[in-house]
């Protein structure tokens, strides 16, 4: 029974029913979840959605994705229920300007709920992967769908070495967390973001007066590093990290100049004295 939900019994299914209860409820920003066994991708999932009128809310988890994408295109796999793969449907009524702050957001929420539950000292590599070290456990994609945005997370949870796609990549198994229970780690996932969306919100999108900027920088694996930066167009720049604007954006300082980055690949060189 390949296709069977039980067929790996250290990998067992997700509770569609019991997150249900759990997470949609009278009052809760989530208004619907679903669990799919297999989905190409379930930011493309939910961007049908959006089309369709969906409501802000929508949670969209699927055990197998065979077309997920992360920044730049990448294409990212995992072996069934090895992780957590979700998309959420989200309708920020704050300026245009404010809202490139979404996806570091839900990076703040995810590294916050993995750190409690995990017990690992997760940080964040601009502008939203989650590192263990140096070594990439969750990445986040968010799309903007009309006037919605889906926001997309990939974590590793029980993927084993052996199964690892790049060298440079890990997971909570890996890592020795404390635990790997992907239904206790969602729901907290979910409730983190919730909490930070709501003081986002509330404050029309200024990430100073949140907190958010702050919280970002606390967990920050980028700033104070030496860093080389792919740029659109093949440019390189090699600087160091000094910050993150009230845009979200990179701050680079590089042969005297500061430079601030709203997009690229970021490639940690080294740490920094006294940073």
């Amino acid at each position: 029974m390949p296709d069977s939900p039980y067929a790996d019994l250290d990998r067992p299914p997700l509770s569609e029913a019991a997150l249900k209860e759990d997470l949609v409820r009278p009052g809760s920003l989530w208004s619907a979840l679903t669990v799919v066994e297999r989905t190409g991708s379930t930011n493309a999932d939910l961007a049908k959605l959006v089309r369709e009128g969906a409501r802000e809310g929508a949670v969209l988890i699927a055990e197998s994705q065979f077309a997920g994408r992360g920044r730049l295109g990448r294409v990212w796999t995992a072996p069934p229920r090895s992780g957590l793969t979700f998309s959420v449907l989200l309708r920020p009524e704050v300026p245009p300007a404010r809202q490139g702050w979404l996806s570091l957001l839900v990076a703040v929420a995810a590294a916050s709920a993995v750190r409690r539950i995990a017990e690992l000292d997760v940080r964040l590599k601009w502008p939203n992967d989650l590192l263990v070290g140096e070594r990439k456990l969750a990445g986040i994609l968010a799309e903007r769908v009309d006037t919605a945005v889906v926001v997309g997370v990939g974590l590793n949870v029980s993927i084993r070495q052996q199964e690892l796609p790049v060298e440079r990549a890990t997971s909570l198994a890996v890592e020795g967390a404390a635990s790997t229970d992907r239904a206790t780690l969602l729901p907290a996932i979910l409730k983190e973001i919730e909490s930070h969306y709501r003081e986002w919100i509330e404050a029309d999108g200024d990430a100073d007066a949140c907190g958010l900027r702050a919280a970002y920088l606390a967990s920050s694996g980028t700033v104070g590093q030496e860093v080389r930066v792919e740029l659109p167009g093949e440019r390189l720049l090699t600087g160091l990290a000094t910050g993150v604007d009230q845009a979200g954006h990179l701050i680079v300082q590089a042969k005297g100049k500061e430079h601030s980055l709203s997009a690229g690949d970021v490639v940690h060189v080294r740490r920094v004295e006294g940073h």
